[in-house]
């Protein structure tokens, strides 16, 4: 029997984000898992390729962000695709706690995850 990606399991995947630990977060990825965070040098933020980089990447994330959590998580699931639309709050240099909103992309093989390409709203004066 084929293992398969479930709304529970997806669920558990976004609730670890707010673990603080990188290998949890890792062991939801395939070997060759990627992670494009929100925000980074690359077209489509910092990248990291393979599950060792993912942990790299989700402990950067900590450090950057280290009282941050998400909120309101809605978790889709349809075959090999899902999101995650969530509140993001964090404190920013002078202490003030921030709420962004953003969501991420996922895709899976099995119950593993292939790629989490994430994207956050961005606060901006001017329209």
């Amino acid at each position: 029997m084929s293992k398969k990606m479930t709304l529970e399991r997806a669920t558990e995947f976004g609730s670890a984000w707010n673990s603080r630990d990188p290998d949890l977060i890792a062991s939801f990825f395939s070997e060759d898992g990627v992670y494009h965070a929100s925000v980074g040098p690359d077209h489509l933020g910092k990248t990291f390729v393979g599950r060792g980089k993912v942990r790299e990447g989700a402990k950067v994330f900590f450090e950057r962000f280290p009282d941050g959590r998400f909120e309101n998580l809605k978790v889709v699931v349809s075959g090999d695709i899902g999101t995650f639309e969530w509140d993001f709050v964090a404190s920013d240099s002078t202490g003030k706690q921030v709420r962004t909103a953003g969501c991420d992309l996922l895709e899976f093989r099995g119950d593993l995850v292939t790629k989490k390409n994430a994207f956050r709203k961005a606060l901006d004066k001017v329209l």
